[in-house]
């Protein structure tokens, strides 16, 4: 008997489009001799639908399985689905909803992160409704420049700017708080290489899987920015070009912040390497799957399919 799966995708975040891609990456390649598939799609308004019909939630969920959620940014990775899905007794692969909304949250997360022990840049948490000149004008004084400014909250690098000086970083931080964000992270910008690490659980007889950490090269003059992400102008080599005890220290940071924010099945963790050492970034509870995404490159680097990759993830959501 085929196990009903469910995938959700879209959803009302700013990342709907790549929720759009990484959704048909796993409709693609979720193997049909063993499951029977369902194509969940959720409006930018929140509205579930199911072969072109609106249908409330709770009318789908009752008739399926399992769920894997293919959902990024709010809704999808702020625990929200994650909360529905509980409430209704759902199985699905990823962090739990607490966990999720954790993750996410950017400010929280590196906290966790020194608490473990790991180095993270510096930092300032703004109230998005608060003074913003003023506090524009302690961050200047404070921070050498340029900052990296971002909403406290988010993925796919949107809403993220790097910027120096008082108006450049005025303007970026007014221009977040016009678009709503709750809260702004303006962060010490780290110097160093960009690296990317996949963590999976039970994966080849290991509790937590490192897969080899992804080197990221954004194109000359750009940070790894939504544009540099999804343009096909960054370099993403696996394995990077990491000294040894480098690699050794990523998997070992990977697995830590998977440990200390509560992850489920999989996660990402992103750090930048510098002669200092490894700063942690930020951890993903839902990692993109689209055909340009991290996650993938590195499953492919250790000859890991995506389709045995999502029967894992199933394998791993059913027996809680």
């Amino acid at each position: 008997m085929q196990t009903i799966v469910g995938v959700l995708r879209g959803g009302p975040s700013n990342e709907h489009a790549v929720s759009l891609k990484t959704g048909a990456t796993m409709l693609a390649n979720l193997p049909q001799s063993r499951f029977s598939i369902r194509d969940i799609y959720i409006d930018r308004a929140g509205v579930w639908h199911e072969r072109g019909r609106a249908i409330p939630p709770e009318r789908i969920l009752r008739q399926v399985d399992l769920a894997l959620i293919a959902l990024h940014g709010a809704y999808g990775e702020d625990g929200e689905v994650q909360r529905l899905l509980e409430q209704f007794g759902v199985p699905y692969a990823g962090a739990d909803s607490w966990s999720a909304r954790l993750s996410m949250h950017k400010v929280l997360a590196q906290e966790k992160a020194r608490e473990a022990g790991l180095r993270t840049p510096e930092y300032r948490y703004l109230d998005a409704r608060g003074d913003l000149s003023s506090a524009v004008h302690e961050i200047i004084r404070t921070f050498s420049q340029p900052v990296v400014v971002k909403p406290v909250s988010g993925g796919s690098s949107m809403g993220v700017s790097v910027v120096g000086g008082y108006a450049p970083v005025l303007r970026a931080v007014e221009a977040l708080a016009a678009d709503g964000v709750p809260g702004i992270l303006v962060e010490e910008y780290v110097r160093g290489q960009e690296a990317t690490v996949g963590v999976v659980e039970r994966l080849r007889g290991e509790t937590l899987y490192a897969l080899p950490p992804i080197e990221i090269i954004p194109p000359e003059g750009d940070f790894y920015s939504y544009d540099a992400k999804y343009s096909g102008t960054t370099r993403h080599d696996c394995p990077g070009h990491f000294t040894r005890v480098q690699t050794e220290e990523l998997a070992r940071a990977a697995r830590v912040m998977h440990r200390a924010l509560g992850m489920r099945h999989y996660s990402r963790s992103d750090f930048i390497v510098t002669p200092r050492g490894v700063y942690y970034i930020e951890t993903n509870a839902l990692p993109g799957l689209t055909t340009d995404s991290n996650l993938p490159i590195a499953l492919r680097s250790v000859g890991v399919s995506l389709p045995e990759f999502l029967s894992h993830l199933a394998n791993l959501a059913l027996a809680r």
